[in-house]
């Protein structure tokens, strides 16, 4: 599992999908999960300002990230 740091209270999904390197734009993150390409926490999410905070967990292809303060 890998870990992605945050400084903030939270980050929204799509801006976590970007952090990561999973998607180059933010359009390309918003079509992900509105495709219900990605979970959070083991569940599908189709929205794109899901707030994600320390401990949260999300998923796309297979790689799971941990939401780290």
């Amino acid at each position: 599992m890998n870990k992605l740091l945050i400084y903030d209270e939270y980050i929204r999904l799509c801006d976590a999908l970007k952090l990561c390197g999973e998607a180059e734009t933010g359009g390309m993150a918003k079509l992900m999960i509105l495709n219900g390409d990605v979970t959070v926490n083991d569940e599908i999410c189709k929205m794109k300002g899901k707030k994600l905070r320390a401990g949260d967990r999300f998923a796309f292809d297979g790689i799971e990230y941990l939401i780290v303060q």
